[in-house]
């Protein structure tokens, strides 16, 4: 469980329950994208992998550009409308995590550990996205 804490109009201050340190979204949804794609590296070459591989790159990429985008909007339906969309992306990076895991695509303990990563990711956003009133 995360709290969502609003420090001024969409500044927001995001913890685990239970602990005293905040949460850097921003840091952390940059580092799933690059983590995406250097996992994407291990995926190999062959025509069953490609929407995967695509749709993944896709969507893992925009899940933090979505959030980087949020911090730029001049009002609380723009941010919450960014916000939606970042977890949108979030959900469909667990999607296609999943799919790698059971299939076996690519490096498993990486995507094991995204797999989680982004249900993390989701359960954050979603937080923001139900703290952030229109």
């Amino acid at each position: 469980m995360y709290v969502v804490k609003e420090t001024s109009p969409m500044v927001l201050q995001i913890r685990e329950e239970g602990s005293a340190y905040d949460i850097n979204l921003l840091e952390r949804t940059f580092e799933f994208a690059v983590d995406i794609i250097l996992l994407l590296k291990t995926v190999s070459y062959k025509k069953e992998n490609d929407v995967v591989r695509y749709q993944l790159a896709k969507s893992g990429t925009s899940v933090g550009a979505n959030y980087e985008e949020s911090q730029a909007t001049n009002s609380r339906a723009d941010f919450r409308h960014k916000i939606g969309i970042a977890l949108k992306e979030a959900r469909e990076s667990n999607y296609w995590l999943r799919i790698m895991e059971r299939t076996k695509i690519g490096n498993q303990q990486e995507v094991k550990r995204l797999v989680k990563e982004s249900g993390e990711i989701k359960a954050i956003l979603a937080t923001i996205f139900n703290k952030v009133s229109d």
